[in-house]
């Protein structure tokens, strides 16, 4: 199964490559990438000279332009398809409709890709992305069981999947997060962030922290305790007499164990979430999973390897693929 891996810079990019990625995913440094945040992402000519390092060691660049335009003010999402194109990238990952239609009529040989921002979860929606504006290859929302995956895959032979096997994990319907855009005025789907620092605060309260996103405490910690990022899925909240994280539990996504079942599933690749990451933490999660992909390509056991550090939380969950609801 192909690997698909994160890249928020040039160094990230390399790291990647050079760890065995069999393909990067990256975006610009604008509003049109659901990653959007300062010091992250990459110029059209840093694009550029990233696809030719990873077209020289064997590996794909997909970029992701997977936010959604507002209406009248497409010109810079078109402009990026373009660019995309011209630095010679194998494929967008596109999730607007009218977007997938622009790049289907204006660049018919560049390969589309359906972002999980469509969050396109049956065969019919699938196979009328395929019908209607040739794409290729679509990733999969977190939301579905394996068994779920593999009755979609009998339904969409002309297209491939892909899922998400590591990293963060969204309670919304991929990216479409209305407690962040409530809370900061920004859309996760139109401008890219999703709890922007830029809303973030910390205020001492008596003998503990609190963790504040816009107008809302998220967290209250000792002072001698971390304070989390606060993330409004993540947050600690009272309902009824429960208190704690009542959306999402503070975990990562691990589903290295369970590729044999999703490999058996027809998963045609397998995505790392984390763009915003260090190149260092990139390449030691890049090269577990080539390892692991490796194994179940020869034939071999899964190798453990040593993902638990590099967890939010320090804990991992393998998701919807086995979820205990609450």
């Amino acid at each position: 199964m192909e690997l698909v891996c994160p890249a928020g810079t040039p160094a990230a990019l390399r790291a990647a490559v050079e760890a065995g990625a069999h393909s990067i995913y990256c975006g610009f440094a604008d509003e049109t990438n659901a990653r959007n945040f300062p010091g992250l992402n990459f110029s059209p000519k840093e694009l550029a000279e990233g696809v030719a390092f990873a077209h020289k060691h064997g590996a794909h660049v997909l970029v992701a332009i997977n936010t959604f335009p507002r209406a009248g003010d497409e010109t810079l999402w078109h402009r990026n398809i373009a660019a995309a194109e011209a630095a010679g990238a194998d494929a967008v990952i596109l999730a607007d409709m009218g977007l997938l239609a622009h790049a289907a009529k204006h660049h018919p040989n560049l390969r589309r890709h359906l972002s999980v921002q469509a969050a396109a979860a049956n065969a019919d929606v699938i196979n009328f992305y395929a019908r209607e504006f040739g794409v290729k290859r679509v990733v999969l929302p977190r939301v579905l069981t394996v068994a779920e995956i593999a009755a979609i895959n009998k339904e969409t032979p002309d297209v491939e999947t892909e899922v998400f096997v590591f990293g963060g994990l969204c309670v919304m319907a991929e990216g479409r997060c209305s407690l962040s855009s409530y809370a900061t005025g920004q859309s996760p789907n139109m401008n890219g962030v999703c709890s922007p620092a830029a809303q973030v605060e910390y205020v001492e309260e008596g003998d503990q922290l609190a963790a504040r996103l816009g107008d809302f405490t998220i967290h209250r910690v000792g002072k001698d305790q971390p304070a989390p990022y606060p993330t409004l899925c993540k947050g600690c909240f009272t309902s009824g007499d429960q208190v704690g994280h009542i959306f999402e539990d503070a975990v990562s996504l691990n589903a290295q164990d369970i590729l044999p079942q999703l490999a058996k599933a027809g998963v045609t690749a397998l995505k790392i979430e984390g763009r915003q990451r260090s190149r260092s933490y990139v390449a030691q999660v890049v090269r577990s999973f080539r390892a692991a992909v490796d194994a179940l390509a020869a034939g071999q056991p899964m190798p453990q390897g040593a993902l638990a550090a590099l967890s939010e939380g320090q804990a991992t969950t393998t998701g919807a693929y086995a979820k205990t609801w609450r």
